[in-house]
């Protein structure tokens, strides 16, 4: 397989599609009766607030379209403390360096890390199935144990690799889920020996498949349903027309060593940076 080199305009590619998936599903709640969500352009990226405590909660893409603007930070800041939220800024590595000392002379500050991987998809990937896992589209009428899998499986997070970076609470981050499982989203099932046991998601979008969260029921681990879930989605991905599959993971973790696994490799890394709500 060959190496991918991540350029610019990759890295912008990746970003932009991130950044168009979370205005997307934060649309979604902003139809909500009394919702105090908000989207809103940052110099590339998008600015997004949900609701109180959701992962929706972010600036996005942010880096590919110059520094932003004094008077633009200002309105975006004044927006999450109109709602209570600090601003968490997530920032690729290959950004504009001055656009963290940016940020950092406002006073965020340096929270967490991930990682975004990729896999070129011009090769077709093997498919592998563990013995007594199958893995399949989400049904009519199976929404809804989707979401509750997704849920469950979430907000139990592995035990032998670094700890989570955030917790959401539990009704706040299945209503984001739900959001952002909307057009051009795809959903899986994995069942262990015919036992629903985990559940994934892929959004196509212009060529680019975003691998957009995977977990498994604790009674389930180890059994190889992470790799059957990344295997279906990169077959889906080559069948759909993809040339890329994208994967973003907490650095370290098991999620990330699966996806190595099967062939993604480390594009950049995203800092995450926070300015506390007042």
């Amino acid at each position: 397989m060959n190496a991918l080199f991540c350029d610019l305009p990759l890295a912008g590619r990746i970003e932009r599609a991130e950044a168009r998936r979370m205005a997307e599903a934060t649309g979604v709640a902003r139809g909500r009766p009394g919702s105090a969500a908000f989207v809103r352009p940052v110099a590339g990226g998008v600015a997004t607030f949900a609701e109180a405590g959701s992962p929706l909660n972010k600036i996005a893409g942010l880096g590919f379209g110059g520094v932003p603007a004094p008077d633009v930070l200002d309105e975006t800041e004044q927006a999450f403390a109109a709602v209570g939220s600090p601003v968490q800024a997530e920032l690729a590595h290959v950004a504009d360096p001055a656009i963290a000392a940016t940020l950092s002379g406002r006073g965020y500050r340096l929270e967490s890390f991930e990682n975004v991987l990729g896999r070129s998809l011009r090769e077709e990937p093997d498919r592998v199935t563990p013995p007594g896992v199958e893995i399949r589209p989400v049904g009519a009428g199976e929404f809804g144990t989707w979401l509750d899998t997704a849920v469950d499986a979430f907000t139990q997070p592995e035990t032998d690799g670094p700890p989570p970076d955030q917790e959401f609470p539990r009704e706040v981050l299945a209503r984001a889920l739900r959001d952002l499982a909307g057009d051009g989203v795809r959903r899986y099932l994995a069942l262990c020996d015919g036992v629903v046991a985990g559940a994934g998601s892929m959004c196509v979008t212009d060529g680019l498949a975003q691998f957009t969260g995977a977990a498994t029921l604790p009674g389930h681990r180890r059994r190889g349903v992470q790799t059957a879930l990344l295997s279906a989605r990169l077959a889906d991905a080559v069948t759909a027309g993809c040339d890329l599959a994208v994967i973003t993971t907490q650095p370290a973790s098991k999620s990330q060593q699966n996806a190595q696994r099967r062939g993604f490799q480390l594009l950049y890394t995203r800092a995450v940076l926070v300015k506390p709500a007042d």
